[in-house]
């Protein structure tokens, strides 16, 4: 069976907006487009004050101008009117010396590519000769056709870019095709008018918040999480209190040692026989005088403290004691042995009440809700780093209310693109068979599914829009040395998977997209910091993994099947043209196809 790559997937659905984005010169090979491909984040921006708002009026005008540095459009006038969804249509007023030298020049181009009878290399031919000789290649107006394009080609990107600050996104489309522009097309007579339509970048309107404030502050919205550990705050507040621990001498000599307090002892040690009596003795950097001991579960040799418990000030105790298996010494890493522990001193370890008092002497000016605030927040770091795509996509609902984007279809149109390809590959690889994936990739499934999508594509780049211009308008830049760590940290994991750096491919790119990733983090940190968010904390529900999986499949499966029962009752002739595909040879799906079925 013939795989598709999603790759080709992504090509198939080319063809839906073949008939929009481009125009193309009649003569084979030639195609004159203007294109910025897919944008991903916006233009670099354009000189604008600290902070302005933007009018929901500004969405429809018309305004002209008449200055261009290229020589075709010296004397070009043009007009520009605003259109929904972030579109424009632009009307060029083309002078005739203009359309004389754009004739002239494409006739040079084409006499190079001729050989006519009776007429030497590099002899000068009559136009009309050239015409004749070339109409076979794309109708007695080719030529014209091609001038045209040349003089679009070079006149559109300018017009919108310098005369009007506009962004093109996409390709530009004449409203009047090229050929039939050619029709009525005298070189060096009258003015050319062409009228163009282009999806351009779009504005932020931002909504004017009720305090006069910057809208994208004070944001509000809820997300879920699980609960704070207080457990582990109790036991990071009671070892912050430990290192602040007051000793007060016993009073009573008699009085046994316990769990929490501190002695001081000298040690004697041995290593332990099979037995379990005294071996040979240790080493003395093993032993010790004076050694402070704080009778804290964990701290020591697993029995030291345990073995010292009940003691008494002037008593030795015989305490049996085993080295870690990770100590340094590997002569007596996982050893046991037998100490001889005088204790010489006890104290009770008094420990700090969580006060103004003891806040000030952990660090001068800390008050004890501030204490407790900043440990909190330690605690919770680590928890809290997991749910933060729940809290920006809190974020990101909210901030999506507080600004209007008119997004333009071809924006939508590229990610609905992206996404139906992804949606293709997951049906492949969850079993459906290559023959079936190809009667769902048509135009009017694609269509269907974009409208289905349109509501989240145009939401997720209003979001993107916004965070990328409060970073501008905050001033939010990624410092160059966590560039530098995130690169070296992608060099080192490439390297760890065997594999080369160089192999990343364009590194500027990568670069360019590592500091998009960490300046978008900066700005959510920042909204979230001057936002109110709601806090749910609940208990994670623990699922049946195998459950949720099969309910998954299950799902995917009607998904596919409601898909192709539709597809079946729209076209009424879906199963024997998907007979006739199946009975011929299998090849891989391409542009052309899909492009045979299109209308």
């Amino acid at each position: 069976m013939a795989k598709i790559s999603a790759t080709a997937l992504a090509a198939c659905l080319a063809l839906t907006s073949l008939s929009v984005d481009a125009f193309t010169a009649s003569s084979p090979g030639r195609h004159v487009a203007i294109s910025t491909g897919p944008m991903v984040r916006p233009p670099p921006p354009r000189p604008a004050a600290t902070w302005r708002l933007f009018s929901s009026s500004s969405s429809s005008s018309s305004s002209s101008s008449s200055s261009s540095p290229s020589s075709s459009s010296a004397a070009t006038s043009s007009t520009l009117e605003r259109l929904p969804n972030s579109a424009v249509q632009l009307t060029l007023r083309i002078p005739p010396a203009a359309t004389s030298a754009a004739y002239a020049k494409t006739l040079a181009v084409i006499a190079k590519q001729l050989s006519i009878p009776g007429f030497r290399k590099g002899a000068k031919i009559p136009p009309a000769v050239i015409e004749n000789a070339w109409a076979r290649n794309g109708g007695k107006n080719a030529i014209k056709t091609m001038a045209i394009n040349e003089l679009c080609s070079e006149l559109i990107g300018p017009a919108l870019k310098d005369e009007f600050d506009l962004e093109p996104i996409g390709q530009p489309a004449l409203v009047t095709p090229a050929e039939r522009l050619a029709e009525g097309l005298v070189p060096g007579e009258g003015v050319l008018e062409v009228v163009v339509k282009c999806d351009v970048w779009p504005d932020i309107r931002w909504k004017e918040a009720q305090d006069g404030g910057k809208p994208y502050v004070g944001l509000t919205g809820r997300y879920r999480r699980k609960p704070f550990d207080q457990a582990r705050f109790d036991a990071a507040l009671r070892d912050l209190k430990e290192r602040y621990a007051r000793l007060e001498p016993y009073d009573d000599a008699a009085r046994p040692l316990a769990m929490g307090d501190a002695c001081v002892v000298n040690m004697t040690g041995y290593l332990a026989n099979a037995d379990g009596t005294k071996g040979e003795p240790l080493p003395d950097a093993a032993s010790g005088d004076n050694v402070e001991v704080v009778l804290g579960a964990g701290r020591y040799m697993e029995g030291l403290v345990e073995g010292l418990v009940g003691g008494t000030v002037g008593e030795v105790k015989t305490v049996s004691v085993r080295f870690p298996d990770a100590l340094r010494n590997k002569d007596l890493a996982g050893k046991n042995a037998v100490f001889d522990v005088e204790i010489l001193s006890a104290s009770e370890r008094i420990l700090p009440d969580l006060t103004d008092d003891f806040a000030e002497t952990v660090r001068p000016g800390l008050t004890a809700e501030g204490l407790e605030e900043e440990l909190r927040k330690a605690v919770d770091s680590q928890d809290a780093q997991e749910y933060v795509p729940a809290r920006n996509e809190a974020l990101g609902k909210a901030l999506a209310e507080k600004l209007e984007v008119d997004v333009p279809e071809t924006l939508v149109t590229n990610q609905a693109r992206e996404k139906y390809a992804l949606m293709m590959t997951d049906m492949r690889d969850n079993g459906m068979a290559d023959e079936e994936i190809k009667k769902l990739i048509s135009p009017e499934n694609f269509e269907k599914y974009k409208d289905l999508s349109r509501e989240g594509i145009v939401r997720d780049f209003k979001i993107s829009m916004a965070v990328d211009e409060i970073a501008r308008l905050e001033g939010i830049t990624v410092p160059a040395y966590q560039i530098e760590e995130q690169m070296q940290a992608l060099k080192d994991q490439a390297r760890k998977e065997g594999q080369n750096p160089e192999d990343m491919g364009d590194e500027e790119a990568v670069r360019r997209k590592v500091e998009s990733t960490l300046e978008r983090r900066m700005v959510y940190d920042f909204l979230a910091e001057h936002a109110q968010l709601e806090v749910e904390y609940a208990e994670e529900e623990k699922f049946d993994e195998a459950l949720l999986e099969k309910l998954a499949q299950e799902s995917l499966e009607r998904e596919q099947q409601q898909i192709q029962q539709q597809q079946q009752q729209e076209d009424g002739g879906g199963e024997e043209s998907g007979k006739e595909d199946s009975a011929g040879e299998k090849v891989d799906v391409d542009v052309d196809v899909v492009a045979e079925s299109a209308p």
